[in-house]
């Protein structure tokens, strides 16, 4: 650390790149920040695949994201990865990590100081052991809900994902169509963002790519839905095309079934003026100011209600709060403090963990 200028690395995941070229939240959140602490000044590594774009030091650790390229072997590219990192840690004042937990054999026997950002669910049987073990790592949580199936792990902060101010356009006036923005899986609720168009009595467009492991319950329950009238399924799109699909929509659906860790197209439909309806699960009370950036519903019958209460909600507003809350230049500040606290100490029980009392 040199006159509070830190050499930080950043650690992506490889199944997309960063940013990526289609759909990917954590490794867009992960350039985003990249870029704003390279702005603030700091000297930015990021270990990535070579199809990322940066302007931190890119370390690549293969040519194209795993998704988009294929491969054979996910873990290995990602157990080469970590092997670059460690090769160069001593040059680092802090190392983040942003896929999961495979690195923490290696974390702990590091001289320099490491965080992971937590990017996923954490409601899994199996993490209960893991994160017994590994009781020293220094976590960072992408929401406060986010936390509730591990609440004795070593939390060191929740920081909100953040967009850059130019990353959307606003638009005051809403369209005339509800919107539905992610992937489909059955969690996300798409079946549920149908039948509430179609009570409302709104079209609606479906923008959304299909993994592999979800084909056959895109096949049987989500392909019959889109025969009827007033559904358009426009597949998966990039950054460029979801600018004008979430700008010009009249509200943003999210009627997600599972304990959504954040849900970065809430925020990104805030950008451009959009309200949100969500479903109450996971950070959806943090994200969503009810009232202010959409509604928080319970039902399919209480999603229309507040579709009908719309009218009094302000784009403008919602752009406004976005601004105030959701900024990546907010999110790389908030990062700035986990580092600096995370490297005063060494991991193990000086940690200053937020731990709940009952730990």
């Amino acid at each position: 650390m040199t006159n509070g200028r830190l050499a930080i690395a950043q650690v992506a995941p490889l199944h997309e790149s960063v940013p990526p070229k289609l759909y990917g939240g954590t490794e867009r959140v992960v350039s985003y920040l990249t870029e704003e602490l390279v702005t603030l000044g700091h000297d930015v590594t990021l270990f990535a695949t070579g199809d990322s774009s940066t302007s931190a030091h890119l370390v690549a650790v293969r040519p194209g994201a795993l998704r988009l390229s294929g491969t054979s072997d996910p873990i290995a590219p990602h157990v080469l990865l970590l092997e670059r990192v460690a090769a160069r840690a001593a040059s680092f004042d802090v190392i983040h990590f942003h896929c999961d937990y495979m690195h923490y054999p290696l974390s702990r026997r590091l001289v320099t100081p490491t965080v992971t950002t937590l990017h996923g669910r954490l409601d899994i049987p199996d993490l209960v052991p893991l994160y017994r073990e590994f009781s020293d790592m220094p976590l960072v949580s992408i929401s406060d809900a986010q936390r509730e199936p591990l609440p004795w792990a070593c939390w060191i902060g929740t920081v909100h994902h953040g967009l850059p101010l130019n990353v959307g356009t606003f638009r005051d006036q809403p369209g005339q169509y509800l919107a539905v923005l992610g992937r489909i899986s059955p969690e996300k609720g798409v079946d549920r963002a149908i039948e509430i168009a179609r009570r409302f009595g709104m079209k609606l467009k479906i923008a959304a790519k299909v993994d592999q492991s979800d084909q056959s319950y895109f096949d049987e329950v989500i392909r019959p839905l889109l025969d009827g009238p007033g559904v358009e399924f426009v597949g998966e799109i990039g950054e460029q095309d979801k600018d004008q699909f979430l700008g010009e929509a009249y509200a943003l659906l999210f009627p997600i079934d599972w304990p959504e860790p954040f849900g970065l197209v809430m925020i990104e439909a805030m950008a451009r003026g959009a309200p949100v309806i969500a479903f109450r699960r996971g950070s959806v009370p943090e994200v969503i100011d009810d009232g202010v950036t959409g509604y928080t519903v319970d039902s399919i019958e209480e999603a229309v209600h507040a579709l009908e209460r719309l009218r009094d909600l302000s784009r403008q507003k919602c752009r406004l709060r976005f601004e105030e809350r959701f900024t990546s230049r907010r999110m790389a500040v908030k990062y700035l403090d986990v580092y600096r606290r995370v490297a005063d100490f060494s991991p193990g029980p000086s940690m200053p963990c937020e731990r709940a009392s009952n730990s």
